[in-house]
């Protein structure tokens, strides 16, 4: 795996995370010229890996409670916090999801909190995010991992790393789980991880894949199942900036929406020009790389249509214009299916 260099001028968070001896080691490959980290340097300290026991799932909703289930499920001493009590006592009796009251004591804290304003879940926001953050900030041990898993927009992952004074490990590893068909589209999935800084990056693999962490003596061969260490076995595909991770979910999620957008203007075209919508669209399907979704009543649930504003949102250059005309093709077409269930439902005369 390549792994680009670290970001300038992070001379005093690599001090201090060598003093506590909780860094991670390179690859070759991420060890340059321009890079502060050197071999001499690393060869001073012995290798210390950290062991991650204790793991707290921060927003046990949809997502967090699958996420909390799966990590009891593969070892870990696990904990829930919830700000609704009825969760929290909900996971804790049906699933055994201990509560946590703190975050003092834990190696692995993962947030799954809902990133929409509590008044419009169509519309993004962080605000409570960052509120989690600002608890982490003041409780969380040095060295921890911090793990967003939930959808955020680009640049939030360095603002959580800036809140908590660089002290903690930060990786954006967003989730992909489809309510709809958890068992193939669940927790265990592949899925992206970005780290803040190189070495954050390989705590995240370390806790998610168990990704050797290659140590510097060139001649030893260290692994976590070798150490007894503990990782979820999830398939990760890390990406070179936290910004990419960021980007990919909520561009995911766009492009779904651009879809969905297309089939409902192609339907309405088709309803326009008397030509049967299910012909055309099957006939389309027949070419291997064409796949005509179908529109159905709209695009629903909130993820889409937040993450897709999220993204057009995410850029004071550029704006996308096919997003845009997309959303209004949505409601053109919502606007279409509520005057037919009118039609549908005035009694005859």
């Amino acid at each position: 795996i390549m792994i680009s260099s670290r970001r300038e001028n992070d001379q005093s968070l690599d001090d201090m995370r060598l003093k506590a001896q909780e860094q991670f080691t390179y690859l070759d490959s991420a060890l340059t010229t321009s890079n502060p980290l050197t071999f001499d340097r690393f060869n001073a300290q012995r290798l210390n890996i950290h062991r991650n026991e204790k793991v707290v799932i921060i927003g046990l909703g949809q997502l967090g409670l699958p996420v909390a289930k799966y990590v009891k499920e593969h070892g870990f001493d696990t904990y829930g916090y919830d700000i609704n009590q009825k969760t929290m006592q909900s996971a804790e009796t049906n699933y055994g999801i201990k509560q946590a009251t703190n975050f003092s004591d834990f190696d692995v804290l993962i947030i799954c909190v809902s990133t929409h304003r509590p008044d419009d879940m169509f519309t993004p926001q962080v605000d409570g995010l960052m509120s989690v953050v600002e608890k982490i900030s003041r409780e969380a041990k040095t060295g921890a991992l911090i793990s967003i898993e939930s959808t955020i927009p680009k640049g939030t992952s360095k603002k959580v790393f800036e809140k908590v004074d660089h002290r903690l490990h930060v990786v954006h590893a967003p989730h992909r789980w489809y309510a709809l068909e958890e068992e193939i589209h669940g927790v265990n999935q592949l899925r992206i991880v970005g780290g803040v800084s190189n070495c954050c990056l390989q705590h995240g693999l370390n806790f998610y894949d168990g990704r050797e962490v290659i140590p510097q003596q060139k001649t030893e061969s260290t692994n976590t199942e070798t150490l007894g260490l503990k990782s979820l076995s999830i398939p990760m595909h890390p990406v070179s900036s936290v910004e990419v991770a960021e980007l990919t979910k909520i561009v995911e999620n766009a492009h779904r929406y651009l879809q969905i957008a297309f089939a409902e203007e192609l339907y309405l075209y088709c309803k326009s020009n008397s030509i049967s919508f299910s012909e055309l669209r099957e006939s389309l399907n027949t070419k291997w790389n064409v796949e005509v979704l179908e529109p159905r009543d709209g695009i629903g649930g909130h993820c889409l249509p937040k993450d897709t504003k999220m993204f057009i949102n995410s850029s004071n250059t550029i704006k996308s214009k096919i997003l845009q005309a997309a959303m209004e093709i949505d409601e053109d077409y919502k606007e279409y299916r509520r005057k037919l269930e009118k039609e549908v439902k005035i009694p005859a005369v």
